[in-house]
C-alpha cells in the first residue's frame, strides 16, 4: 500500500527542483494510506484542488512571458537605467536566448511538476472508496478525468515548449529520459480521449467554477490535432474541425459566444457561456494578478484609482515609427493596437464606470486620474503629464544640446524605450478604491468558445472554405462594434496574415502568440518590429541546463548542444 508524506506539496517542489527525478524521498514525518487519510468528501475535494493552484501559477509568469515576449505583440524595452535585466529581455525577443535562461527552466520545472502533483493526487483518489465516504463511481469518475485532463494539458504545454518530454505515470522512478515527439503526442491523446467519455457535459446557466468538464477535454485534445503538424509533423486540421463543430453543436456541454466583448474577461466571467475552463481568482485568494507589476506604469494605481504601484516593464510593440508613420510597409506582423479598427469598442482607453461596469482596454495617450488630474513622470518626464505613445524611442533626448537633432534621427529598437514608451493592456478589468472587493474578481479564462470558433475557421481556410471561415470569425467580430462591422472578413481578404491578425486581436495577451506563429511557419521565418528571421532551432526551447545536470538521461535539443 502507498504511504504518503503529509507536505507532499514541498517534497513535491524539492523533487522537481532539486533533482529532475519523480521519486518521493523515503523519509516520513508521519505515515497513512489514502483509506485512512480521506475521511470526507471535503478532504477528497482539497486533495482535488492542489494540483489546479498550480496550474493557477502556471498559465502566468514565465510560460505566458515564453509566449509572448518572444513573438511579436509584446516587449519588455529598456527605458533608460530600467529593465536591461542583463539582456535578459532582448534574447527573448531577438530569439537569443540559452539553456541557461531561468524563464525556461522555471517552465520546464513547473510544467513536470504539475504532472508530478496531479498524479500523486490520482493515485491516491484511486485507492479511496468512494461509496463509504457517501459518494458515487461517477463522482470518483469525474475527479480522476479531471486529473487525467489536467495532466494532458501540462505535458500538451511542455510539448509545445520543448518537444518530447519525460512521460511518466508513477512517482517511483528515478531520472525518466525524454520520450519522443509522438509517444508525448499519443500520451496526451489517450488521457484525454478517456476523460472526454468519463467527464460530465456542462448544463445550460451553470457557473464555470474551475472544474474540467466534457469540453474542457474535448477543446484540448481539438488543440492537440490543430498543432499536431508542428508537434509531430503531422496534418490532423480535419480531426481538429470536427471536434470543433461538435462543441460548437453543444455535444459536449451548453456553451455559447457571449453577447459582449468583455464578457469573458469581466468581473462576473465566471457566469459568461462562453467559459470552457477557467482559473478561479478572488481578492486576496488565488488572485489572477501576475501581471499587474509588469505592464503598468509606476504611477499607473492613480489612474485606476487604487492602492500599489507597479514596475513599468511589458508594452504592446508599436504599429508606429518615430516620425508618426505606420510600420505597415515594412512587415506584416506586429503592430497589434495599430490592427484594431477605430471603431472597434476594445479600443478605448479604459475607464471603470462603477458598478462592475468598464469600457476600453488600454492604456493610451495622456495619463489622468478619473477627476482628470494630470499624472506625471518621474524619470525621463519628471513632473510632465504622462502620455503613451504607440512608438518607441527617446523622445525626451531630441533637441537643441540633445542626443537628436530632430525625430527623424531617432532610432526605434529594444534599447530605446522610455517611461511612456508603448500602449499599455488593461484585459483584465480593475475597478477603483471605492469598490476594492472587486479586484482580482475576474477569472483567468484558459479556454473559451471564441477559441473554438477560430480553430474552425483556420481549419476552414486550410481546406479550401475561406467563405465559411469567415462567417465563423465575424460571429465573433460582430459583438465588438455598436453598428455594423465596419471591417469584416470575406473570402477575398482572408489570408494566412488575416487569420493571424483576427488571432492576435480576439486573443491579445492571452498568451498563445508563439504557438499560433509556428503553427503557420511564421515565428523563426518572418520579421516584425526589431525583430529578424531566425533559425529554424528556435520553434523549440532548450531543455535547460539545469535540469540535464540533474538527470543524464535527458536529451538536449538540436540547434543547443
Amino acid at each position: 500500500m502507498k504511504t504518503k508524506k503529509i507536505n507532499i506539496a514541498l517534497l513535491l517542489i524539492s523533487m522537481v527542483c532539486a533533482t529532475s527525478c519523480t521519486k518521493l524521498e523515503q523519509e516520513w514525518y508521519d505515515q497513512v494510506v489514502p483509506e485512512t487519510f480521506f475521511k470526507s468528501e471535503k478532504d477528497i475535494m482539497a486533495a482535488l484542488y492542489r494540483p489546479f493552484t498550480h496550474g493557477r501559477w502556471y498559465l502566468g509568469g514565465d510560460r505566458w512571458k515564453l509566449q509572448e515576449y518572444s513573438a511579436d505583440q509584446f516587449a519588455i524595452t529598456t527605458k533608460g537605467r530600467h529593465w536591461y535585466n542583463g539582456g535578459e529581455n532582448e534574447r527573448y525577443h531577438y530569439h537569443r536566448w540559452t539553456p541557461d535562461d531561468n524563464w525556461i527552466w522555471e517552465s520546464w520545472r513547473g510544467t513536470l511538476m504539475g504532472v508530478a502533483l496531479a498524479l500523486d493526487t490520482k493515485q491516491d483518489l484511486e485507492n479511496v472508496d468512494y461509496e463509504a465516504l457517501a459518494l458515487t463511481q461517477a463522482d470518483k469518475d469525474e475527479h480522476l478525468n479531471q486529473l487525467n485532463t489536467l495532466i494532458a494539458f501540462f505535458y500538451m504545454r511542455g510539448l509545445d515548449y520543448f518537444g518530447g518530454m519525460p512521460v511518466f505515470e508513477s512517482l517511483d522512478i528515478e531520472a525518466p529520459p525524454r520520450n519522443t515527439d509522438q509517444e508525448t503526442f499519443d500520451h496526451i491523446e489517450r488521457l484525454l480521449l478517456e476523460a472526454i467519455d468519463k467527464l460530465p457535459a456542462k448544463e445550460a446557466g451553470q457557473q464555470e467554477e474551475g472544474a474540467m468538464k466534457k469540453a474542457a477535454a474535448a477543446a484540448m485534445l481539438a488543440q492537440l490535432y490543430f498543432n499536431a503538424e508542428a508537434y509531430i509533423g503531422q496534418d490532423r486540421f480535419a480531426d481538429a474541425a470536427t471536434i470543433c463543430e461538435a462543441i460548437i453543436n453543444q455535444e459536449y456541454g451548453a456553451y455559447s459566444l457571449d453577447p459582449t466583448w468583455y464578457g469573458p474577461h469581466s468581473f462576473n466571467n465566471d457566469s459568461s457561456p462562453e467559459i470552457i475552463w477557467s482559473i478561479p481568482s478572488e481578492f486576496n485568494y488565488l488572485q489572477y494578478d501576475w501581471f499587474y507589476a509588469d505592464f503598468y506604469h509606476y504611477n499607473t494605481a492613480r489612474y485606476f484609482d487604487l492602492d500599489g504601484g507597479a514596475n513599468n516593464g511589458a508594452h504592446l510593440t508599436p504599429s508606429l515609427k518615430p516620425d508618426g508613420t505606420s510600420y505597415a510597409s515594412d512587415f506584416k506582423l506586429g503592430r497589434p493596437y495599430g490592427k484594431f479598427h477605430d471603431e472597434d469598442l476594445r479600443k478605448k482607453p479604459y475607464r471603470y464606470l462603477g458598478g462592475g461596469q468598464y469600457e476600453g482596454m488600454f492604456i493610451v495617450g495622456e495619463h489622468r486620474t478619473p477627476t482628470g488630474e494630470p499624472i506625471v513622470g518621474g524619470e525621463e518626464y519628471n513632473g510632465q503629464l504622462l502620455v503613451f505613445v504607440d512608438q518607441v524611442a527617446r523622445f525626451s533626448e531630441v533637441g537643441p544640446g540633445e542626443e537628436y537633432a530632430s525625430v527623424a534621427e531617432l532610432p526605434s529598437k529594444m534599447s530605446e524605450g522610455e517611461e511612456n514608451t508603448g500602449v499599455r493592456l488593461v484585459k483584465v478589468p480593475m475597478p477603483n478604491n471605492a469598490e476594492i472587493r472587486l479586484r482580482w474578481g475576474a477569472d483567468n479564462p484558459v479556454i473559451r468558445l471564441a477559441e473554438i470558433y477560430y480553430m474552425l475557421a483556420e481549419c476552414r481556410l486550410r481546406a479550401g472554405d475561406a467563405a465559411g471561415a469567415a462567417t465563423l470569425i465575424n460571429q465573433v467580430r460582430a459583438r465588438n462594434f455598436e453598428n455594423a462591422d465596419p471591417d469584416p472578413v470575406t473570402a477575398a481578404n482572408l489570408d494566412e496574415y488575416r487569420m493571424l491578425d483576427e488571432w492576435g486581436i480576439e486573443f491579445l495577451g492571452e498568451g498563445r502568440r508563439r504557438t499560433d506563429l509556428i503553427r503557420w511557419n511564421k515565428f523563426t521565418t518572418d520579421s516584425w518590429w526589431d525583430h529578424e528571421p531566425s533559425d529554424d532551432h528556435f520553434k523549440r526551447f532548450p531543455i535547460p541546463t539545469r535540469a540535464i545536470s540533474g538527470n543524464n538521461n535527458l536529451e538536449q535539443n538540436p540547434g543547443y548542444e
